[in-house]
């Protein structure tokens, strides 16, 4: 169990690794310097050697590779560098802009598993087989829905022509309310295909007809029995899921004009500040391996079978 546990660590630590290098050999790579773009504006009023004094004092004048290992380095020490256009430390930026983004993330996640609960619920109820079909279509027609259409059509209907949430000057539970629902129906959508797939699937074998022929109930059967075979390969999809759920939490914060990592993005796009994209890519990379680590590592407890296997192998 403990090599089954360090070779996961490892594995993790290679993806942060490469995911690393690769941001920053891409970012390096980009046209156009920051500094310059900043210091080099009539605006400005500095010299040629003042501008070269600048590079120096950010790092930019070193060769690629020192300026990789001193990247390196400061990443693990948690100094992320500055911010060439807001000329503070990008942790300050980080500190004020990731909170919002988690927040929104961590909701809309849960707000999917519960849709996705209820829709494989529901479409496994007796009485619902009517419903059956047209539950089980749901996911594939909000897999096939754009995360930025969805949230301009939420605020289109529940903001402008309903009326029942307001977009301007909004509470602070008012203002989650569309963004949350415009991410978590999208995400919803796979994990909700994979569950309803895995739970016919399980209804399907021997010991299920023996536990009816006992005498339980589907409904018994369905939570006791079937829901924990099933619910294995929808983690994987969870886990998987989570990056793109970071992604559609930029689009969303833009649609909605929220504060958070994209707008953070964005202004990082526009400037050509690469310590704060690198930054974003490197924390966003954590979150998903970190993610797919608690998932791989669930796999044991959630199915003693595995933990059996896992225990036998190392």
């Amino acid at each position: 169990m403990i090599r089954y546990i360090l070779g996961r660590v490892g594995q993790a630590l290679a993806v942060l690794v490469v995911t690393f290098t690769a941001a920053f050999v891409l970012l390096q790579a980009l046209p156009g310097d920051a500094i310059m773009i900043k210091f080099m504006s009539p605006e400005m009023g500095l010299s040629a050697e003042q501008v070269a004094e600048i590079r120096a004092s950010y790092g930019a004048d070193l060769p690629i590779w020192e300026q990789y290992l001193k990247t390196v380095g400061n990443f693990l020490s948690g100094n992320f560098g500055y911010s060439i256009q807001a000329g503070v430390p990008v942790r300050h930026q980080l500190a004020v802009n990731l909170p919002p983004t988690l927040q929104l993330a961590g909701l809309a996640f849960l707000a999917a598993v519960l849709l996705t609960v209820v829709l494989a619920a529901m479409s496994n109820m007796v009485g619902m087989g009517r419903l059956r079909g047209a539950l089980q279509s749901l996911p594939s027609l909000f897999i096939s829905i754009p995360v930025f259409w969805l949230g301009i059509m939420l605020i289109q209907i529940f903001s402008f022509q309903l009326g029942l949430v307001s977009v301007i000057s909004p509470g602070p539970v008012e203002k989650l309310v569309l963004p949350v629902a415009t991410l978590a129906i999208p995400i919803s959508a796979p994990l909700a295909q994979v569950l309803m797939r895995n739970i016919d699937e399980v209804l399907a074998q021997p010991f299920v007809a023996v536990a009816r022929a006992k005498g339980a109930s589907r409904s018994w059967v369905l939570w006791r029995h079937v829901a924990r075979n099933a619910v294995l390969p929808t983690l994987t999809i969870a886990g998987i899921l989570f990056g793109e759920l970071l992604a559609g939490a930029v689009v969303t914060e833009a649609v909605f004009g929220l504060s958070g990592l994209g707008g953070l993005t964005y202004q990082a796009v526009n400037n050509h500040d690469t310590a704060v994209l690198q930054a974003i890519v490197v924390i966003s990379a954590f979150a998903f391996v970190t993610i797919n680590l608690v998932v791989d590592l669930l796999y044991p407890v959630v199915d003693p079978r595995l933990g059996h296997r896992v225990a036998t192998t190392t």
